[in-house]
């Protein structure tokens, strides 16, 4: 499956032969040897300015260096962490991540995001298949955790309260309104080490720095690529820094180092903001507001008042539900600059409207985990909202291929392939998942299919798997089908992705079941048990069967429909 070698391209088509193959215009320059020595050097740029903001507190750069490195001194002291292990990260957007992200690279170890939303059965998968050592947790999901352990490879957990960065009396009375004013922390038991002695015992211990290349791995991002099975892509320190500087090569003319502020709603454990958000500004010296809970419209708008942001990061859902929001709509917004999107399209609307609002267009963009994300983007010059996923970035190359593997004429549709020093080194423990999608010239078949317009841009026109993105997340119809397959009432089952108002697309399910007793509120109630809520059908439809070729294969797309609304 090899993708024939791209000759050298002015960011635009061959002209040749009329194939759809796009390359970059410019490359990137490398200007640190590890992730640790650009926080570092960040660290020295900018010690006073501010770094993280959430719920009220606040760290400075001096600060986030201080608790980063206690931190880390207890990992390798206490815990025995050395380089090459994995540590997993089961917060939502807090200063603990942030702290504990930062603690994990100066360690050498290799950074394992955790939604804090998964089930148990989720949960187990990731942390069998990564082999992490410990694990860092929020006590509000601490309650999975406990159901899992004992079949985990986890020795080490290290348990946070929400309130835990923020002053005496205020950490109380976070505390007190989680556990007993909102119960929002289930009962749970089992040996852990809290968070701040951990922070305590590290400041009086000695941390060593490690030696570290831009070969070696610090991240296993989950995903289930282009199947169902949630793998870990291994990126690399190379990978994570050159996405970096591609990404500062298209918004660079515009952002300011240390004077930035930045949005954070996007989950940090999430590839987009972890890259777009996080490590992108912490190089800017930007300063990061973390929203811990962005479907609290109220709270979070109303912590916006006071923050003269520059950029903010979303998908199409999040811009909606902003612009349907009559705080935010009283919003000081003069000194927005950048407005991101990816993860799903950007409906025109939503987009016309943000633009009409806020004086910005959101740039809309194309990536996936398997490329640290980002892959394309439209060009910082349009002057309308596209529809198109834009151009490749800086050292990137993109060819289409059709189904004989040869590239497609341009203006015809074909599987996304993509090259560049952002592609990760392969799928961790999955040598035969690794060779289906990455090829040994360095070319990874995303599974997307897409052709270029007439105006140069590439536009996604349909997927070559059958994934659903949910409100910017991916969800895998085998999944839901195999967790579906083991109720004792369902003979049969096929997800689908349905049109959504509200999140893009949804999950419809067909079910032949073995007795009519079953009903669709017994579906939802069984699938909420074991899967995360935007997996969780929205649609049920019972059948007497399926369609079906001669072979017997489910006809997945006859059972497609379109224009349903997300009840």
């Amino acid at each position: 499956m090899n993708c024939p070698q791209s000759a050298a391209l002015s960011r635009g088509m061959t002209s040749n032969r009329g194939v759809s193959r796009l390359n970059a215009d410019n490359t990137v320059t490398q200007h640190y040897d590890s992730l640790l020595d650009m926080f570092e050097k960040a660290i020295a740029r900018y010690p006073d300015h501010l770094a993280f903001t959430n719920l009220g507190a606040s760290l400075s750069y001096r600060v986030l260096d201080k608790r980063s490195k206690a931190l880390a001194a207890y990992f390798q002291n206490e815990l025995g962490i050395s380089a090459g292990q994995r540590i997993g990260l089961m917060l939502p957007n807090c200063l603990q991540y942030p702290i504990a992200l930062f603690a994990i690279i100066r360690c050498g170890a290799i950074v394992v995001n955790i939604n804090p939303l998964y089930t148990a059965r989720e949960l187990r998968h990731q942390l069998n298949d990564s082999g992490i050592d410990t694990l860092v947790i929020l006590s509000n999901f601490a309650h999975t955790v406990q159901s899992v352990i004992e079949e985990s490879p986890v020795n080490h957990l290290i348990v946070s309260e929400l309130g835990d960065e923020h002053s005496p009396l205020r950490r109380k009375a976070i505390h007190f309104t989680l556990h007993y004013v909102k119960k929002k922390v289930p009962r749970w038991h089992f040996a852990h080490q809290p968070y701040r002695d951990c922070l305590k015992a590290g400041q009086r211990q000695h941390y060593r720095r490690p030696t570290l290349t831009l070969e070696d791995t610090v991240l296993l991002q989950y995903t289930g690529g282009t199947t169902g099975v949630a793998k870990g892509a291994m990126l690399t320190h190379g990978n994570l820094l050159a996405n970096i500087e591609q990404i500062k090569a298209v918004y660079g003319e515009l952002l300011v180092p240390g004077e930035e502020k930045i949005i954070s709603a996007l989950p940090l454990y999430h590839i987009f903001a972890l890259m777009i958000n996080c490590l992108l500004f912490v190089e800017l010296g930007g300063s990061n507001l973390l929203i811990t809970n962005p479907l609290d419209m109220d709270s979070w708008v109303k912590s916006l008042k006071n923050v003269k942001f520059t950029v903010i990061s979303g998908v199409n859902t999040l811009y909606a539900r902003l612009l349907n929001h009559p705080g935010f709509r009283q919003l000081d917004v003069s000194a927005l600059k950048i407005s991101v999107a990816g993860g799903m399209p950007v409906q025109n609307q939503v987009a016309t409207e943000w633009q009409s609002l806020t004086g910005t267009h959101i740039v809309e963009g194309y990536g996936l985990t398997e490329c640290s994300p980002l892959v394309a983007v439209n060009p910082l010059s349009i002057s309308r909202h596209t529809g198109t996923i834009g151009l490749p970035i800086a050292s990137t190359e993109i060819v289409l291929l059709g189904e004989d593997s040869l590239p497609v004429p341009i203006g015809q549709p074909g599987e996304l392939c993509v090259r560049g020093p952002q592609v990760m080194k392969g799928y961790w423990q999955h040598s035969s998942e690794t060779s289906s999608v990455l090829d040994n010239e360095g070319w990874l078949h995303t599974g997307d299919i897409a052709l270029i317009t007439e105006q140069g841009l590439l536009k996604l026109v349909d997927r070559k798997k059958d994934i659903i993105i949910v409100s910017g997340f991916n969800v895998y119809p085998s999944e839901i089908e195999s967790v579906l397959g083991e109720h004792p009432l369902i003979t049969e089952a096929i997800a689908v992705g349905v049109h959504s108002e509200a999140s893009g697309e949804a999950v419809k399910v067909f079910i032949v079941r073995k007795e009519p007793s079953l009903t669709e509120t017994q579906v939802i109630r069984y699938c909420r048990e074991q899967l995360t809520g935007y997996k969780v059908p929205k649609f049920i439809e019972f059948r007497d069967t399926l369609p079906k070729n001669p072979l017997g294969k489910v006809l997945r797309h006859a059972l497609t429909t379109v224009n349903l609304t997300e009840r």
